[in-house]
């Protein structure tokens, strides 16, 4: 898939030629997980898996929406008033792409329509962001289009709100972060709270390293109610500390926040990850401007040991895929992305990849899982114009 094929079913759909053609990737996230909503660091990178939109302006406040990945992309065109948007009156695909039209528009920007066409790479319910990379290539597009001088930080912040409001998804601004700022070969450390960010170079090849991805092939939603559940443990928490978010905890200050909060064992153990993890992200920006990469797989298997037992996100076929790595020369392993479901990451030497994944594979159908997805990460390219 490229952009002169999408370009092409675009001209099929709509009778014209697309004004252009934009991408922008999914992520994976190395270390630091739950903590963008609590104002702390994460560290994603993108996925050369992406989403394309073959975008043109419209100016009677018609929104057409369509996606080759329904239904084989035989799907009819999806008609929308733009005057007709409105939070959680939109429960397909198109809530994510409409939603960035009414975050817009809603933020005053004269939107006055468009025609979309989507496609995308990037797996669904994999914890690798699928929802961020078409809400972020629809942003890109119209921003382009409709000269609105969006700085990227801005996108972001506009399909997060997309994302939390429209869609109903309470969800962090890592992800749309990543998808719109991310550089190739480098990893992005994020600080949630100011969104400043720092690229740091993450060329696991030179080192004789491998990151792989491992997809579970279990669904996950950020919408369902778990996710939700954990946001508002830790607002209770910082509530309970009287700060504005965990990221105020200071890490040597952990135990005595902990005793504070006296018998909320739940509260304790969401309060006791997000502040340890914020700790592990700070430990792994460390490490690799140090040079040391390989030093950082303990510090990503602590991570997953903490999403399991404290955050308790974890599910089966991810526990197996860290547990099988480890025990077969993995450097570290975790879960990525929201949980209960979805991907781990799994760092290892270059010439491991083959029997780690071989080996997965073989537990995976010892257990009677349905078979994972397993594949290499490489640190690509953020949201970007392509015709």
């Amino acid at each position: 898939m490229g952009a002169q094929q999408v370009a092409e079913r675009f001209a099929e759909l709509y009778g014209a030629e697309p004004e252009g053609v934009w991408a922008a990737p999914g992520r994976v996230n190395l270390i630091g997980e739950h903590t963008d909503y609590n104002d702390g660091f994460v560290m994603p990178f993108a996925l050369p898996h992406q989403a394309i939109a073959a975008v043109s302006r419209r100016t009677d406040g018609i929104l057409r929406l369509h996606s080759a990945d329904i239904e084989g992309g035989s799907a009819q065109v999806t008609e929308l008033r733009l005057d007709d948007l409105a939070p959680e009156s939109d429960r397909e695909w198109t809530a994510y792409p409409a939603g960035v039209v009414w975050a817009l528009r809603d933020a005053g920007h004269a939107i006055t329509g468009a025609d979309i066409h989507l496609a995308s790479t990037v797996p669904t319910g994999a914890g690798l962001s699928s929802s961020a990379a078409l809400e972020v290539v629809v942003a890109l597009a119209l921003n382009d289009l409709y000269d609105l001088g969006l700085q990227r930080w801005r996108l972001a912040r506009l399909c997060q709100r997309a994302e939390n409001v429209y869609v109903g998804a309470p969800t962090g601004i890592m992800d749309q972060t990543a998808s719109a700022c991310c550089e190739p070969g480098h990893a992005l450390f994020l600080d949630t709270r100011d969104l400043s960010q720092q690229q740091i170079p993450f060329d696991l090849a030179a080192e004789g390293l491998r990151l792989l991805v491992v997809d579970t092939q279990v669904k996950h939603a950020h919408s369902g109610g778990e996710y939700g559940k954990r946001r508002a443990g830790c607002e209770k928490g910082a509530a309970l500390l009287g700060v504005d978010a965990l990221r105020d905890i200071p890490y040597d200050g952990l135990d005595a926040a902990l005793a504070r909060l006296g018998d909320e064992e739940e509260v304790i153990r969401l309060v006791r990850h997000v502040v340890t993890e914020d700790e592990r992200v700070e430990r792994t920006v460390a490490l690799l401007r140090a040079g040391d990469t390989r030093a950082i797989g303990p510090v990503l298997t602590e991570g997953h040991a903490s999403l399991r037992d404290d955050f308790r996100i974890s599910c089966p076929e991810l526990d197996l895929v860290v547990d099988t790595a480890l025990a077969h020369g993995a450097l570290g392993a975790r879960m990525t992305g929201g949980g209960f479901g979805g991907s781990a990451v799994v760092l290892a030497e270059a010439t491991e990849v083959d029997t780690l994944t071989k080996t997965i594979e073989e537990a995976f159908a010892a257990a009677a899982f349905k078979a994972p997805r397993v594949f290499e990460a490489v640190p690509a390219a953020g949201a970007r114009r392509l015709s």
